[in-house]
């Protein structure tokens, strides 16, 4: 199991690197809407053991929401709108297709959320890629985040005693989050070191610890989902790493907040070099 999961990262990272570097804008959208429709695709079958037309609305809104992120730059409210139409045609699209409405609420509930927690958070790549130094922004969050991962994972398996969260993931140890919130902040260094050497190392210190405790969050959050729909991984996309979801959890929640951590605390990074203290 342990050799698989080296084999997948060792094919994933060259990947994900030359996607990142060497793809333009619109290429890189079509890169992060496989992403996302394979994590949305997953989370639906949490629900809709079949996949059904309201799972497909699903994910045709999710892409919609992603072309709004892309269009962002010419018109910000592109977002917003999207978002409305999200409410109004899941809406809708039950109240004309769907015969049984006992389970309508939950129903809604599911496609809406599905768009909110995977396309919608996801969707944030679009925006950092847009960014100022956008390439080297999106390899900083992708380092910080495998860098908590890594640390909890090594660190829980070798010195875990203590139980995190035994009713969601068994698994995880107090020890463990605390390995990846340390490995978060050196990885944080070391990423701006390498990317964005005009960050502000308070800026550094402060991304690395605040991402080291979201990105466990995340992951803690995918689980809940998993526990409450009985099964063990979302998908089997990757060898020895489960599905898009199991890969993506911690992304999910530290992508928006180094998005707007950036945007409302350090802005300069969204605009060009800044002062390195």
């Amino acid at each position: 199991m342990g050799g698989m999961r080296v084999v997948t990262a060792i094919v994933a990272i060259p990947l994900v690197y030359l996607s990142v570097k060497y793809l333009n804008p619109f290429y890189f959208l079509f890169i992060v809407a496989i992403m996302v429709l394979i994590g949305q695709y997953e989370f639906y079958r949490f629900f809709y053991k079949k996949f059904n037309s309201f799972a497909l609305l699903g994910l045709s809104l999710g892409f919609l929401l992603l072309l709004a992120f892309y269009r962002e730059d010419g018109t910000p409210a592109a977002k917003e709108a999207v978002l409305s139409m999200v409410i109004i045609i899941a809406l809708s699209g039950f109240l004309f297709f769907k015969k049984d409405l006992q389970d309508a609420l939950t129903g809604v509930s599911v496609l809406v959320f599905g768009v909110l927690y995977v396309a919608w958070t996801l969707g944030h790549l679009i925006s950092l890629r847009h960014l100022f130094n956008g390439r080297n922004l999106i390899f900083f969050i992708l380092i910080v985040t495998w860098g908590v991962d890594t640390g909890a994972y090594y660190v829980g398996r070798l010195v875990g005693k203590h139980k995190l969260a035994p009713h969601v993931s068994p698994g995880k140890t107090i020890e463990g989050a605390i390995g990846g919130g340390i490995s978060a902040l050196g990885a944080a260094l070391l990423a701006r070191w390498w990317f964005l050497p005009e960050l502000a190392i308070r800026n550094g210190v402060l991304i690395g610890l605040l991402l080291g405790v979201i990105s466990q969050l995340g992951d803690l959050s995918e689980s809940l989902l998993k526990r409450s729909a009985g099964v063990k991984d979302s998908g089997g996309v990757f060898p020895a790493h489960g599905g898009m979801l199991d890969r993506v959890d911690s992304l999910i929640f530290n992508i928006p907040a180094f998005y707007y951590y950036l945007l409302y605390v350090a802005p300069e990074m969204t605009r060009g070099p800044s002062i390195i203290w």
